[in-house]
């Protein structure tokens, strides 16, 4: 169906699990997700920071690298460190995070770490922003990854054009965004406006679809009501060829967030998860 390579986002393949919920771990083990992400044909594979912690326990970072050798797996995501903007400090939960993010990023081979904004809309000095991503975006390239922030609608970078300015701001070459075609379709962002990303700023890309209505919150929405690529409004042909415009080619991801598609058993849902993406791509 396409020659070019698919990274399954961590929610893709998490199962019976929520963003935003007390306890955010998928139920299912590293090496059942990993089967079924490379038996649908993903090349990556995106893990969250709590399945990490349980991953390296279970396997150790050598035993995480195994298991995604054996099922094809070359691209490695880690996310989702927040609070970084307050600094590397080692009293804090996001700290601890962070030391441990980093390290698996090397152990890995990671290609990129994410990070979120900050999703309660908090008053910012961007300068501090700047140099805080600027740091990270560093400590990062020092274990051969890249950095990505993730812009989300309701936070306090709400766009691309947002993201954009902070990854400039900061300046350091290793720092860039993730553009989620969902976040930039309920901004309000048309494709022509993606096309001009620098591409040297692109670190990830996640591929969905949703119907044209929004139904209750944007998070709500976001979590429970997203459908495969193909099956909803979105005008995803007009996006890959912005984005491709931008120099963008790959891995693309794929995120589908959904009360359907968590219910379905695993390798059913990386199957409809790739099949729906791989069409789109060609």
């Amino acid at each position: 169906m396409t020659t070019e390579d698919l990274l399954a986002t961590c929610w893709t393949t998490a199962g019976d699990a929520t963003p935003g919920s007390d306890d955010e771990r998928s139920p299912l083990s590293l090496r059942e997700r990993a089967e079924a992400a490379g038996a649908a044909g993903f090349t990556g594979f995106g893990l969250l920071y709590p399945d990490l912690v349980e991953a390296e326990r279970t396997y150790g970072l050598a035993g995480i690298r195994s298991v995604f050798e054996d099922n094809g797996i070359r691209h490695v995501e880690l996310e989702f460190i927040t609070d970084w903007w307050n600094g590397d400090s080692p009293h804090t939960a996001s700290g601890a995070a962070r030391r441990s993010v980093l390290t698996a990023a090397e152990a890995l081979g990671a290609r990129h770490i994410k990070v979120g904004p900050d999703v309660e809309d908090r008053p910012w000095d961007p300068d501090v922003w700047a140099k805080e991503f600027a740091a990270l975006a560093a400590q990062a390239d020092g274990v051969g990854a890249r950095l990505g922030v993730e812009f989300l609608p309701w936070s306090n970078l709400k766009t691309v054009h947002d993201g954009l300015r902070l990854v400039e701001a900061a300046g350091h070459p290793a720092g860039g965004l993730i553009i989620d075609v969902w976040h930039t379709e309920r901004a309000g962002t048309a494709p022509a406006e993606l096309a001009k990303v620098p591409g040297s700023r692109i670190v990830g890309v996640e591929l969905d679809d949703a119907d044209a209505q929004v139904v209750g919150t944007l998070f709500e929405d976001t979590v429970r009501r997203r459908r495969p690529c193909g099956e909803g409004s979105f005008d995803l042909p007009g996006i890959i060829a912005a984005l491709r415009a931008a120099g963008w080619s790959g891995p693309w991801g794929v995120e589908i967030l959904s009360d359907e598609h968590r219910a379905l058993p695993v390798r059913e849902a990386a199957e409809v998860a790739y099949r729906s993406a791989a069409a789109l791509l060609g």
